[in-house]
């Protein structure tokens, strides 16, 4: 008896793809029909819209909804306008709440609608439940579909409850303990029911319950849950009462999405919102399109800096061989800052409260940077052309750095601070400002101390 090579998910996708080109779809839909979920979803993500809607059309019914469970947003929208009604009914009623919430924000109003009203009424009122709470709350990301029991029901009521509910409940491993007005009063683990005698009073063995109001951002609760390691976080609304549970796998993906949106515009692009491969190239442009003009429009500061020195410049060219030095050397430091800072608020170990904090240790750290690089740029430009070039590049170098680091610093806090996401004022912005501040600094240290 032989056995089959396994093959590596680039292999499959090389396969796939050379049987979409065949259009041999009987040899297509038997190498696709044995392939667990997980490797479906791979594959697919580094297929063309056109080869994932037809791989996606020739899975059998099981492995096709649980393929679409795991898809981005994104790429779900994608499959549900090239279906029929019924196959669209079909897998939009076999999500969970809150991934039809995550859905519908990014299908078309008309499709939103439709989907929603070909929905069963229990199905349709949970998943209108979510999509009542604003835009970017936790409420949204909550599921409605939990068990919960009471302080004083026996470990027996409670094991029965999880037994009743396995089919429909999206966790069950967390359970939120209710008092009689359905207040969260503590949580206890399917692991503890377990172990205990089903004679002891859930009260006994419950521990304390971390909640998040519905209303709070679903990034800062979903950090929460994760710095805490908890499985599910009960969700309530302004009097304590649950409405939800936030799962691990959920706030998971709300980390990824926000993460993925601020190393984007850290980069001076905008976030795909969908896997790189899936992502057609005249949305790649339109991502970044924008950026770069407003990037080339700052850059004209610069430009209009060295039109004000022209004149300096031409009295001492050696000072030109170093400005892409200084102005490079300004950037990276200031996006260093900034970059840090940006971290440090989004795990909520700076608020913008303590701008004066981050100004004063930020200017130390430039400082101390600017000090190093100072006198090594000191050093060198002294051998190579002369004691005063040497100074003006070691001053420049000292004050660049200084500056940066503080900007680079303060301007995450600053965003923040207006509501501004902080990744926007990160990277790009701040090197356009950083490129011009330090071409000033520059040519006033060398009219100081060359006397020009």
């Amino acid at each position: 008896m032989t056995t089959q090579p396994i093959q590596t998910i680039d292999e499959l996708t090389t396969t796939l793809q050379q049987q979409l080109m065949r259009e041999d779809l009987t040899a297509l839909a038997a190498t696709v029909a044995p392939l667990p979920a997980a490797e479906l979803f791979d594959i697919l993500e580094r297929m063309t819209s056109r080869q994932r809607a037809v791989i996606f059309r020739l899975l059998p019914k099981d492995s096709a909804v649980a393929v679409f469970d795991l898809l981005d947003p994104s790429l779900q929208s994608d499959l549900l306008e090239g279906m029929h009604d019924a196959e669209v009914a079909r897998l939009f009623e076999e999500l969970d709440p809150d991934d039809r919430a995550w859905l519908l924000e990014e299908v078309p109003a008309a499709l939103a609608t439709r989907l929603l009203r070909d929905l069963p009424e229990d199905e349709r009122a949970l998943t209108a439940t979510l999509l009542g709470y604003k835009q970017g709350s936790v409420g949204r990301r909550m599921t409605p579909e939990y068990v919960s029991v009471r302080e004083h029901a026996t470990v027996g009521v409670a094991m029965q409850r999880v037994r009743e509910r396995l089919d429909d409940a999206e966790t069950v491993y967390t359970i939120p303990v209710l008092d009689n007005a359905r207040r969260v009063v503590g949580v206890v683990s399917l692991r503890d029911l377990i172990r205990a005698e089903d004679s002891v009073e859930i009260a006994d063995i419950m521990q304390k319950a971390h909640t998040a109001p519905a209303s709070d951002s679903d990034e800062s609760v979903a950090r929460r849950c994760a710095e805490l390691a908890l499985l599910a976080m009960p969700i309530v609304d302004s009097e304590g009462r649950l409405v939800g549970m936030l799962t691990i796998d959920d706030a998971v993906r709300i980390l990824e999405f926000e993460e993925s949106e601020d190393a984007a515009r850290q980069g001076g692009t905008e976030p795909l919102r969908r896997p790189y491969f899936s992502t057609p190239v005249r949305t790649l442009v339109r991502s970044r399109v924008v950026w770069l003009l407003v990037l080339a429009i700052g850059a004209t500061l610069t430009v209009q800096v060295l039109s004000v020195f022209e004149a300096t410049l031409e009295q001492v060219t050696v000072l030109a061989l170093f400005v892409p030095l200084l102005i490079g050397t300004g950037g990276n430091t200031g996006n260093q800052a900034a970059t840090t800072i940006t971290r440090a608020l989004a795990l909520g170990d700076v608020r913008p409260k303590d701008i004066f904090r981050v100004l004063t240790r930020e200017l130390r750290t430039g400082a101390m940077l600017g000090l190093l690089l100072g006198t090594l740029g000191f050093a060198i430009a002294t051998i190579v052309y002369s004691m005063d070039i040497g100074l003006v590049i070691g001053l420049t170098l000292l004050a660049v750095c200084t500056v940066a680091a503080a900007v680079g610093g303060c301007m995450p806090l600053l965003a923040r601070a207006v509501k501004v996401d902080p990744a926007v004022f990160s990277n790009p912005f701040i090197s356009t400002f950083v490129d011009a501040t330090g071409l000033i600094i520059y040519f006033m240290i060398a009219r100081t101390i060359l006397g020009l």
